[in-house]
């Protein structure tokens, strides 16, 4: 049971997912055993499914289920182990030996997909007819849109074997060199504490914390670009052998949403920044400035800056949960109790926040950086909401466990909300509750509006690669300038030391286009919370379903759910104006005081 009145003591436990944390033997075996499953399934089903019966499909596919455990928990194990420490070559190398050996399973079982695209409706439908498909139906209807998009077998093969030297590495060497900095400060610090001294109440200690960033960052800066322009490019390349017809395709595809969804969700946030600057210039009278600069845009409103210690965080998003849902009260305990968390910051550490899932069959994992701020509090509640989401959704099995993206956020967020409204309850002053409102209108801002901004970056920087070529450091800094202006507007000024920001986001490597999800999701979620704060107590049940169902239905099935009509073309300013109310109750708040 984990007890521990610091962070620092609160380090999660990988054991559930090889025994004893037996290290390269035990992942070895894993993975033999995988292999040897998978070569035994290529002989038994290559060039069956055309004669396949639904129950065949079922064992088949039940088969497909074990060996994807296997693997999962062999990448999970190694993944989370590194997470903590990039900077150990053994446990880099555990890495880069599970991406080897996976890949040589993916191939193994490459046959499969590429038959199943190939099969004509007609035998798909009648295949999915079957009752005993129920684990894995949605997976296998959803894989059928990529059929214009897939090459024949030996390509494919060709493709997955290079990606391990090709994009994995380079994320990789990503991750290492941005986990690896360190910011000179009073005393040498990872990025993250750095960061996290913007909400500081002093504006000098904001001032030369940012300096102090943007200093850490240029030495490395070459490098990241080249790194960006890289993978810019490798996935020009595969965009274009697939036939996608933008850059942003390929992961509309992959979160189920169309582009002309999607395009709809970027015009409708962006044809309200207004709403960020609004706020940034009520601020800016609040904290008695002319205008915020970029680094002031997280400064508390309060001169007391509150340290949250790990027990009260802890009590405080159990209450949270445990209130709304006795069920996920008891859910999120497990996660304290049972060692399911790594909480400390640490030299070496991956940066951020976030739940890996790992497989149905274990738990899911949270990661953290916790320094004690008030938003690190919301953070934890933010990791737990995906926690509950994967531990609820493996019943569905390893197929459904998943959503796409765009549904990635909304337990997170409500839980999130949750805790937030937990805070709100507790702060015993006016000005106290106006803080506490700041930091979650930033929050919104942050997530809807912040992150459109990004994809638009993402945007140009990805047309700019392909029509144009090669983007030197100065030009990326001209472009996240550009969209950062277009976001901000007049209500914020930005310094030179902020145009080289953007080099230290993983999403831009790690998962191109990822970065819309979080406005989707962000507003998907604040109307999932606002329909519990009309509903009350009944709202639980149905929300636990949607949980529950994790990835087996299509988002707008899951949406209905909740009573959220996704297909409604007014979805997304509705959701607008939520963050709208939001700001007009700190405007009040504001006027109150």
């Amino acid at each position: 049971m984990s007890t521990s009145e610091s962070p620092q003591g609160v380090r999660w436990d990988l054991s559930d997912l090889i025994a004893n944390a037996g290290g390269d033997d035990a992942v070895e075996a894993l993975l033999d055993d995988a292999l040897e499953r998978s070569r035994a399934f290529a002989a038994r089903y290559r060039g069956a499914l055309e004669t396949i019966d639904g129950g065949g499909l079922a064992a088949a596919m039940g088969e497909l289920a074990a060996i994807y455990e296997l693997v999962g928990r062999a990448q999970s194990y190694a993944s989370l182990e590194f997470s903590t420490d990039t900077t150990d070559p053994v446990r880099g190398a555990r890495v880069a030996r599970v991406q080897e050996r996976s890949t040589e399973l993916a191939t193994a079982l490459l046959f499969f997909e590429l038959e199943w695209a190939a099969l004509s409706d007609e035998r798909v439908e009648e295949l999915l007819e079957h009752d005993g498909l129920d684990f894995c139906r949605h997976h296998l209807s959803t894989a059928r849109r990529y059929r214009p998009h897939l090459l024949s077998e030996p390509e494919e093969l060709i493709l997955t074997e290079k990606s391990i030297s090709g994009a994995g590495a380079w994320a990789r060497l990503f991750g290492e060199l941005t986990s690896a900095i360190e910011v000179a400060l009073e005393e040498t610090a990872t990025l993250d504490v750095a960061l996290s001294r913007l909400a500081s109440p002093s504006r000098e200690v904001r001032r030369e914390s940012a300096a102090a960033v943007t200093r850490a960052l240029e030495p490395g800066l070459r490098t990241r670009a080249f790194i960006f322009n890289t993978l810019l490019v490798d996935k020009s390349t595969d965009d274009r052998l697939r036939s996608y017809e933008n850059w942003l395709a390929a992961r509309n595809l992959a979160n189920e949403a169309s582009d002309e969804s999607v395009a709809a969700l970027v015009s409708a946030v962006t044809g309200r920044y207004e709403l960020a600057r609004r706020w940034y210039r009520l601020k800016a009278s609040l904290l008695g400035i002319d205008r915020l600069a970029d680094y002031d845009r997280m400064a508390p409103l309060s001169t007391d800056e509150l340290h949250v210690d790990w027990p009260a965080a802890r009590a405080l998003v159990l209450d949270a949960y445990g209130s709304f849902s006795p069920t996920l009260g008891d859910l999120v305990a497990r996660f304290f109790d049972e060692r399911w968390i790594d909480a400390p910051p640490g030299h070496g550490k991956q940066g951020g926040a976030f739940c890996a899932y790992t497989v149905p069959s274990v738990h899911p994992y949270v990661l953290l950086n916790y320094v004690g701020r008030r938003r690190d509090v919301l953070i934890l509640a933010h990791e737990l909401g995906h926690g509950v989401h994967a531990a609820l959704a493996a019943r569905q099995g390893i197929f459904h466990q998943d959503t796409p993206l765009t549904l990635a956020e909304t337990a997170s967020v409500f839980g999130e909300a949750l805790t937030f409204g937990r805070l709100l309850d507790a702060s015993p002053t006016p000005a106290a509750r106006l803080a506490l409102l700041a930091e979650d209108i930033e929050g919104a801002i942050a997530t809807v509006f912040r992150q459109i901004a990004m994809n638009q970056f993402e945007r140009l920087v990805h047309t700019e690669r392909r029509e144009v070529g090669e983007l030197s450091v100065e030009r990326f800094a001209e472009l996240w300038a550009q969209t950062q202006v277009e976001f901000l507007g007049d209500s914020v000024e930005l310094t030179d030391d902020y145009r080289c920001w953007w080099s230290y986001i993983p999403h831009f490597i790690n998962t191109p286009g990822y970065v819309y999800a979080y406005a989707y999701g962000q507003l998907l979620a604040l109307s999932v919370y606002d329909r519990y704060l009309a509903e009350g107590a009944g709202f639980e049940q149905r929300y636990l379903e949607l949980l529950s169902s994790g990835g087996s239905r299509s988002p707008e099935d899951l949406g209905e759910l909740v009573g959220v009509d996704l297909r409604d073309p007014g979805f997304w300013e509705r959701g607008l104006d939520l963050v709208e109310r939001r700001l007009e109750a700190a405007e009040e708040a504001a006027r109150a005081l």
